[in-house]
């Protein structure tokens, strides 16, 4: 059983009509009973209601069911409500709130849960630097960065991996735990840690794109449906928004130690960055908004024809892959069904990146002249 943390403020939030208490959790004891909490609670002249759920850290392959924790606590005093949000360590080294979800049974009018602040998703955030503040006469602990902490607040949207489906379709199709499969899970997990750390010291949001969103080519599958890398993959895929390229990424990667393979394209149209790790290769793709579209390009090296590769516009959400905090488009079904064609969780044996995703189209030609700068091959 993971260990639980027990609860430090973090953050005050008021309202006209309710106050929010952000509390995260160390070394949390469960207390001796809910009966003995909800006594407690009436003494003060408190109404008490819980909610709680199954513990998402516990929801792997071997164990569905999980075990329940508590998740949320409101109590009610006349017209005030405290709200009490438990975060939860991830293996990720980051913090994790459940979504706010009424069970059938449960009062519905106990409290205004639509304007609940932490209510509507669950939620990830770095865990942040705490500094002791005193508030009426209590003394409490609240974010040093408050700034950041509004600010992921504002972005903490998280989706769990759903882990039952995902054991349905490795027993339709079996997993591959042959040594070789699981040398290359560990090289590519490598990878995504050394890129997610390259890219976050730069200050460059990125995500899960292509196969290591779902699947990738050859249908190669990745978090969306198996919750894991695919073992017969070649490369991690990366997405970034064009918007947010920086000049001294591809030095950044390299003094990481990752060479530079490919350049395609330039920052103003199809650009693509591809770096070489160990035995593993790392793809990043820039993404380009387009009216109510986004896309990326594709280039082929021997002929200079040009791709492009649309898609719905999206937003990102926070999950986690390989033990870290990861982005991946909120719209993750719309994401992969653009790509991949209704049929994205039947794996496929051949694919050709030119002509088989069901969103790419042919988007001319680079002219020869310009070759030079935009079809770089090392």
């Amino acid at each position: 059983m993971p260990r639980i943390n027990r609860t430090v403020v973090l953050t005050l939030l008021i309202t006209t009509s309710s106050i929010f208490l952000f509390f995260q959790l160390y070394y949390y004891r469960q207390y001796a009973s809910k009966a003995a909490l909800l006594e407690a609670a009436e003494e003060r002249g408190l109404e008490l209601l819980e909610i709680r759920g199954k513990d998402p850290r516990l929801l792997n392959m071997d164990d569905l069911m999980g075990n329940e924790i508590p998740l949320h606590f409101l109590f009610r005093f006349n017209n005030h409500l405290v709200h009490v949000v438990v975060l939860y360590e991830r293996s990720g080294q980051y913090l994790w709130h459940a979504p706010f979800r009424l069970r059938a049974s449960m009062d519905r009018t106990f409290a205004p849960f639509r304007k609940l602040d932490f209510g509507r998703h669950a939620g990830a955030y770095d865990r942040p630097e705490l500094m002791l503040t005193t508030l009426d006469g209590l003394d409490v602990r609240i974010p040093k960065n408050y700034s950041l902490f509004l600010h992921e607040h504002s972005n903490n949207h998280f989706l769990e991996c759903s882990y039952r489906e995902a054991r349905a379709f490795y027993q339709l199709y079996p997993d591959d735990t042959s040594l070789e499969a699981m040398n290359f899970r560990m090289r590519a997990k490598s990878l995504i840690h050394l890129a997610s750390k390259v890219l976050t010291v730069l200050g460059v949001p990125f995500w899960l794109s292509s196969g290591t969103c779902l699947v990738r080519a050859l249908m190669k599958d990745g978090w969306y449906r198996q919750c894991n890398i695919i073992p017969y993959s070649k490369d991690v895929d990366l997405g970034i928004w064009i918007k947010d390229y920086r000049h001294d990424i591809t030095q950044a990667f390299q003094k990481a130690g990752l060479p530079l393979k490919h350049k395609f394209g330039k920052v103003e149209d199809s650009l693509e960055l591809s770096f070489q790790g160990t035995d593993v290769k790392l793809d990043i793709f820039f993404f380009y908004e387009d009216n109510n579209i986004v896309w990326n390009g594709g280039t082929q090296a021997k002929s200079g024809k040009k791709f492009k590769y649309v898609f719905p516009r999206f937003s990102l959400c926070w999950t986690e892959l390989v033990e870290l905090k990861v982005q991946v488009p909120c719209e993750t079904l719309d994401y992969v069904m653009a790509n991949y064609g209704p049929n994205w969780n039947v794996p496929l044996k051949t694919w050709d990146w030119k002509s088989s995703p069901a969103n790419v189209q042919e988007n001319g030609m680079w002219p020869v002249r310009e070759w030079d700068d935009v079809i770089q091959v090392y």
